[in-house]
This record gives C-alpha cells, structure tokens and sequence, in this order.
C-alpha cells in the first residue's frame, strides 16, 4: 500500500474502532460501482448532453478507462488532476482512479495556473485530465505553462479534443482498450486498500491559496452511505448534478447515488429554463444546488409552465440560506427544502423533510452520520452544554484526518484529541440539532465557494500601487458575499480596481482571487494585537453601502 507523500492516516484507535463497528465497510468506491453493476446491470445509470449508459455499460467504459489509465504506467498512489466540468467523463474518471488506486486531484474548472501548479507541486501529480478548452477558456497555453513548471507531470489526457489532438485522447483510450479476461484479472488485483486516499478536494482556507482535503475510501464510502440513509435515497431516484462535482455537496451526492442504485442526471448550466427541463424531461427526485441557484430558481417567471411534479427534495447547501427563499420554495414546490450542511473536510448535517418550520428556517439539522461527533467549545476549549454558542468541533469515521502537507495548518486545525475545528460558532440543542451563528475564520463564501481574503491580499501586495490592504466579505443578496479589498495607496498612488484586476490576472489568478470592490483608505486599522481590524472594515462598509443606497433614492 503506497501512501501519498504529506497524507495523515487515521489513529490508528480510531482505524481499529470504525471498522470493528462497521461504521467503515473497508470497501472501495470502485466496489460500490462493482456491486450496483452486478445488482441492477439493465437500469439507467448515467446521463449527461453525450450519453445515457446502464449500470452494465457505465462499469465496462470505467473499467475499460482503468485499464487505459494503467496502459500509462499510473497505479498506486500516484495523483491525478482532474478538471473536468458536469459531464459523464467526469463520473468514468472518478472511478477508474478509484479502481486503479489513483487518488483524484479535483479541481474546478475556473482554476488556473496559480492554483494548478501548487495542486500538481503539492501531490507531485503524474496526470492531468482536462479539456483543451471549455466555454470561453483555452487550457492549452495553460497546459504548457503547468508542464514546464512541473517535471513530475508526464501525461495530459484530453476530453472531447478530436482526434488530432497531440496530447493523450481520452475518449480513444477507452474505445482501444481491450477487456480481455487478463486484463480484468489484472485490474482487479490494482484494487487500492481502502485507507488509502480515493480523492482530493480543494478547499479554501485562512492562510493562503487552497488546502488539500485528502479522503480515503473508508471516508467516502461512508459518508456516500450516511447521505443516502438520512435522504432515504432508494434506486428510484434520479439525481440531477449543477453544482461543481469538486465540491462535497455534489461529490457526496454522486457517491450517495451510486451506493443506493439511484440514476445520476449531469447537467453542464446554471440556467433555471435549463435545470427545469431537465427535472421535466428525466423525471428527476433530487437534487443538491446553492441558495444563489436556488433563488433563480423558484424566481423564475415561466417556472409554471414546466412539470416539476417529480421533485422530492433539494439539498441547499455552501452557504445560509434567506428565509424567504426557502419559504418561497415551500410555496412554489412544496416542502421540498432540505439545508445540507457541510464542508470538504467531511463534517455534514442536515435538515429532514418532516421537520418542524422552526429548524428548516433557523438551523442545519443534525448530523447525516450519528456516529460523528460534534460538539460545541469555548475559547479555552471546554466543552459547553446545550444552548451555549461557541466553535463548532467534530470527529468520527466521516471527517478526514488532516490536510495534505500542511503540519503548521493541521497543528492548528486540530484539538490534541483529534477533534476537527470546523472555523463555525454554533449552538447544539438537547434534541442534537445544530444552529450555525457565526464564523470564527476569516473566509469569504461567495456563491458556495470558500474564498481565502489572505490569498487575494498577497496578490495584491504585489502590485506597485498598494502598500497595504485588508480584504473583506461584502454582502451581496445574490452571491451571499464578493470581495472588497480595503486598500492603503503608495505615495502619489491611486489604482483603480480595473488596473487591480488586470494586473491579478496577469499572475496567472482565477476569478476567484479577484476583488470586486476597492475602498481606498489612508490606514489600515489594526486591533490591539496588530492584526487588521476587519470588524472595524465591516463596519464601515456596512455605513458606505447603506450611504450609497440613500443617495439612489
């Protein structure tokens, strides 16, 4: 069993007592398609705008990828980037990595090279599966940039790129590949433990660009078995994918799908016209999706003219939901509103369709797995009693054990008892469900996604204009939060958040390091210990909008 250089196993105590529980199956997720193959090999499996395969076919084209993947010499432990948007290649890549014992390095698809080249340093990446452009993007000059950076990264394997391209041909590498009885022999006996890593998720931090969240198969499997017990998911449901499938919120509800036998519907837009026509056409149950999408959603003018009847349930999960979305949901859809808390590391909650208003609106349920525990603390770390805000801990067989080469960041993100600090304040109730009521990381969630203020500040340290600057969340009614960068000019200075921008861009950054407002400022505030005041900064932002607003009456 070869482990990934910087992964955190487990204690071993806890490794010992999940499995003797059997909290952890000590199965793989390449078993779990296996299983579902051989269960129901005729039903409808997969579905996106190029395919629809049975469980039957969606098995052989993973495998027949697999062993692809193999034919280029990957196997044990060695990392694969994937950065792939909602299309079936996406689901056939997860799993043949999963079969062949390569964990999947996910990452979106608007990550560029900043972001891409400390991912592939970070996990000495072998492989990179990706598109040769997707929408308005261009990977291919990112590609060449990625390569020359990064000697560790021997093979580009292209998706839907023709047949000329002169990197590896994904599509081709499955359609020439044999599946002879030797070469399913030899698959099988790849079959990775399952301790070892299946996938590694990027998530956003307080220090810096992205952690790597590393999530073994014992991890994944149960937490895709826990999701689908607390959803009551069956092999009756059609699950429909627009949420980025690199976040936990689609991932788990992937795996989830697949562990009940379900049918996975990929949809490629955000578009409500879109997203209703697929729920229509494929008669789809369930669905996770972000309380940005949601609002466009149920605010949809023709949202009436499409059969909807089949919607059972929507996962609303990435950030806080306003109550009156959720109770335009309720009046549109019925009570179909589900809040799923959670985040990469594998701390999940979530609401149930029969409870009460009180907790639908107000908090985020309880845990998806009730062998994981979560607990409230205060600032010396005592356990508080119900009712009592503090942070918000966990630990149990579905949270991971630590960030992947990162000692200084897990020293800091974990108690001496191995419980996780979630970063959220909270309040747990005698009954166990949990109220989210604050944040204790300095992290900007914008549009479900995890933004690191530190990682935008130093890029814009950099530029000849700023001698300072602070960044913080600003509110925003669609996106929850975008940035706004409170900046100290240099002498003489006066940057515009356009030339801010262009120059950021120029670093090789995606969209998610760039600021969207600018505040210039003589001093940056600082608290009594030196650091940036951002309360102070929240504050006087708050005053500037609501001054704003004034003035466009």
């Amino acid at each position: 069993m070869r482990l990934v250089d910087g992964f955190v196993q487990p204690k071993a105590e806890d490794t010992e007592k999940y499995l003797r529980m059997g909290w952890w199956r000590n199965i793989t997720l390449g078993d779990v398609l296996d299983k579902a193959a051989a269960l129901h090999p005729d039903k409808e499996a997969l579905v996106d705008d190029r395919c629809r395969l049975n469980y039957s076919q969606l098995k052989e084209s993973v495998d027949r990828l697999a062993i692809g993947l193999s034919g280029l010499g990957l196997g044990d432990g060695d990392c694969v980037m994937v950065q792939l948007p909602n299309w079936g290649e996406y689901v056939l890549t997860l799993y043949a990595l999963a079969k062949i014992g390569a964990p999947a390095v996910l990452l979106l698809p608007r990550h560029m090279q900043l972001e891409i080249n400390h991912f592939c340093a970070l996990t000495r990446a072998k492989a990179w599966i990706v598109p040769e452009t997707y929408r308005k993007t261009d990977y291919r000059p990112v590609i060449e940039d990625v390569k020359k950076a990064n000697p560790s990264l021997e093979h580009i394997i292209t998706v839907r790129g023709g047949k000329n391209t002169p990197f590896v041909n994904f599509e081709g590498m499955i359609a020439d590949t044999d599946l002879s009885s030797h070469e399913l022999q030899a698959l099988k006996e790849r079959k990775p433990d399952a301790r070892q890593i299946a996938f590694i998720l990027p998530t956003g931090g307080t220090t810096g660009l992205p952690k790597a969240v590393p999530r073994t198969h014992n991890n994944a499997v149960c937490e895709a078995e826990y999701k689908a017990i607390s959803r009551k998911q069956s092999a009756d449901d059609v699950c429909l994918l627009c949420v980025p499938l690199e976040h936990n919120l689609g991932l788990a509800s992937l795996d989830s799908t697949v562990f009940s036998y379900g049918k996975l519907v990929l949809l490629d837009s955000t578009l409500p016209e879109d997203f209703c026509a697929a729920v229509q056409r494929e008669r789809v149950t369930r669905a996770p999706i972000v309380p940005t999408l949601l609002d466009r959603f149920v605010s949809f003018e023709e949202l009436d003219k499409y059969d909807l009847g089949s919607l059972r349930a929507l996962y609303v999960g990435g950030a806080k939901t306003p109550p009156d979305v959720i109770q335009a949901t309720h009046k549109k859809l019925g009570r179909v509103y589900v809040t799923a808390f959670g985040m990469s590391e594998g701390v999940t909650c979530t609401t149930r369709l029969d409870d009460d208003e009180d907790t639908i609106l107000n908090t985020v349920g309880r845990p998806c797995c009730p062998h994981d525990e979560l607990i409230v603390v205060d600032a010396d770390g005592r356990k508080l009693p119900s009712d009592r805000e503090g942070e918000l801990l966990a630990k149990g067989p579905g949270v991971f054990s630590g960030y992947l080469g990162a000692p200084e960041e897990n020293r800091l993100a974990f108690t001496s008892d191995g419980y996780f600090l979630t970063g959220d304040l909270a309040m747990i109730s005698d009954s166990g469900v949990i109220r989210i009521t604050g944040r204790s990381k300095d992290i900007i969630i914008r549009g479900g996604e995890n933004i690191s203020p530190v990682e935008i500040e130093s890029l814009l340290r950099q530029h000849p204009d700023v001698e300072d600057v602070a960044v913080i969340g600003m509110p925003d009614k669609e996106l929850g939060e975008r940035a706004c960068a409170y900046i100290k000019p240099r002498e003489n200075a006066n940057p515009s958040l356009e030339s801010l921008v262009r120059f950021i861009r120029s670093k090789g950054a995606s969209v998610l390091q760039l600021p969207e407002r600018i505040e210039l400022i003589y001093e940056i505030p600082l608290t009594n210990i030196g650091k940036p005041d951002k309360k102070a900064l929240r504050d006087d932002l708050k005053r500037r909008l609501a001054a704003s607003n004034d003035d466009k009456k």
